[in-house]
């Protein structure tokens, strides 16, 4: 959800920011006063087209801001972490051209390339009229839309998984004849390694027992001395750690009659004795292991330099160096058996083919019944909207090979007129008409696609009367599960909306600039009565004005 919009120096709006609440958010106010600006601005954010005429006179740049509210668990989400962008529950996507042509994003603080704020912005918004970002003149966006108000999501997913599986075994079988071709090369190749490999007779975590080993033959000398220097200090030479210990704690011990205070500490030190000559002991043995042998560190230093020359050749561990030797042995099987591998792969595609077949037959039956109902539905909410005569058809057409999606492509057709033939809609319809087509398809499929915030633009173009009623009507009711912008002229699409914006020209100081500005109470009354009767409002057209709103809260 869209809920803050910062604009500056973008065209004539100087600064603007507005806050935007979930449910049906109307903008209106006189021709020319900027409302189509502010669509742009967002279209812009969307990864809109940046041009240098868009920035305002006499500045360098134009900036146009969007915090978005995004819940847990979306596609949106998982398409940030993807991007490796920070992943909260705000979005904050910011958009800078500058008049030298350079053009810099943020998203979250972190700056992107245009392409990549091409891939967020469809999860973001869409904007319904003659902008970039129209969702229903991207062709690719009509089969999931039927497929949502089909509602065969549990098809679609067994689908999509039979056809990753048969692509699979597909790739592999590829992989296989290719390996055929090049078979004896690569049997040459893959033996020479494994040979090598196999040669060394790596044994897991060996390269770094060795360099523990390797570390204490350098060093062998140091360790030797400070563990038979520790064991003589502590035990073993005349005058030792021990024997001076001993003899005190003796001599406390025979004191304790007089004072039984140094026989506590006599026998402190004997438990103390009893420590340091374990250490002691210890030392001992650990000096008598120590080895000097300069043939056994050589042998560890050439050991550690063939695992290296493995480890620069094939693998970074020997771990990976074993699994790796593991390939190496499963693919040679398959090369030394190509024609028993081949055959058994052969027979898995087969089984693919037919589970994919199968499925992909249940996904376009359920589609195809739906594609009938869709239109059905559709042109009923059409003929709600002053497009009384318009036939609107979902055609499926059926693909040469499988498709990740099904065996069909799916694209909307419209026939606007009586007695005309159907066209692909993303390339007849009009800015009011994709816009007051996708209000019929968004009230026809409730789920629609992943967006909650949807931007009409020119949805009242040619319309009025109870067509105007019937449009305010049915956005009001889209907005009480999405947030719906709307630009309009119309007071009876504006009387449905709960939230309402006047956007509106002044002149501060020789230069102009455009306003928005919230309505409540009896400012809204005013725009209305503006928008009835034009720039003279009169009692007659506020209390129209007023009867307009009651009428729409009631309906609404």
């Amino acid at each position: 959800m869209l809920c803050d919009l910062i604009i500056k120096n973008f065209a004539i709006v100087e600064q603007l920011q507005v806050n935007f609440s979930p449910g049906f958010n109307v903008l209106t106010g006189e021709t020319g006063a900027g409302k189509s600006i502010i669509i742009d601005a967002v279209n812009l954010l969307l990864g809109g087209r940046a041009r240098g005429e868009v920035i305002r006179t006499g500045t360098d740049e134009a900036t146009v801001e969007a915090v978005f509210d995004i819940g847990p668990g979306t596609l949106l989400r998982q398409r940030l972490a993807e991007m490796g962008l920070e992943n909260g529950s705000e979005l904050l996507v910011r958009r800078i051209v500058a008049r030298n042509g350079k053009n810099r994003i943020f998203v979250n603080g972190s700056a992107i390339p245009l392409a990549q704020l091409r891939e967020l912005t469809p999860l973001l918004v869409n904007i319904y009229g003659q902008h970039e970002h129209q969702g229903l003149q991207r062709v690719d966006t009509h089969l999931p839309l039927l497929d949502s108000y089909a509602g065969c999501q549990a098809e679609l997913a067994a689908y999509r998984s039979a056809f990753a599986d048969k692509r699979e075994v597909a790739d592999k079988l590829q992989r296989l004849e290719l390996a055929e071709r090049e078979r004896q090369q690569r049997l040459d190749m893959l033996s020479f390694q494994r040979q090598e490999i196999a040669a060394v007779d790596l044994k897991e975590g060996e390269d770094d027992a060795l360099e523990q080993e390797r570390l204490l033959l350098q060093h062998a000398g140091r360790l030797s001395e400070a563990s038979n220097g520790g064991y003589q200090t502590l035990y073993a030479k005349t005058g030792a750690v021990c024997e001076n210990v001993s003899s005190v704690a003796e001599t406390l011990l025979q004191l304790q009659q007089i004072d039984p205070l140094l026989g506590e500490l006599g026998e402190s030190l004997k438990t103390a004795l009893y420590s340091v000559e374990d250490v002691a002991m210890q030392l001992r043995d650990y000096a008598q292991k120590i080895s000097f042998e300069p043939q056994r560190q050589q042998q560890v230093e050439d050991r550690l330099a063939q695992i290296k020359t493995l480890k620069r050749k094939y693998a970074p561990s020997v771990a990976e160096l074993l699994e790796y030797l593991q390939r190496l042995d499963d693919e040679l099987g398959d090369l030394r058996d190509i024609d028993g591998r081949r055959q058994e792969l052969q027979q898995q595609l087969a089984a693919a083919e037919l589970l994919l077949s199968d499925k992909g037959r249940l996904l376009s039956a359920k589609r195809s019944a739906a594609a009938i109902r869709l239109a059905q539905v559709v042109e009923q909410e059409l003929a709600d909207l002053a497009m009384r005569n318009t036939r609107f058809e979902v055609r499926l057409i059926p693909l040469e090979t499988p498709a990740a999606d099904g065996l069909e492509a799916g694209e909307f057709y419209l026939a606007a007129n009586a007695g005309e033939a159907a066209q692909p809609l993303a390339r007849i319809a009009s800015g009011g008409e994709l816009s007051r087509i996708m209000l019929a398809l968004r009230r026809s499929i409730p789920a629609g696609d992943a967006v909650s915030t949807l931007i009409f633009d020119e949805v009242d173009a040619g319309i009025g009367g109870e067509a105007a009623t019937a449009v305010g009507e049915k956005i009001c009711r889209l907005g009480a599960g999405l947030q719906v912008l709307c630009v309009t002229h119309l007071p009876q699409v504006a009387a449905f909306a709960h939230h309402h914006f006047r956007v509106a020209k002044q002149q501060v100081e020789g230069r102009t600039r455009t306003e928005l500005t919230p309505l409540l109470g009896e400012e809204r009354v005013q725009e209305m009565a503006r928008m009835l009767g034009g720039a003279q409002v009169t009692d007659r057209s506020l209390d129209h004005a007023r009867e307009l709103l009651g009428r729409s809260i009631t309906a609404a």
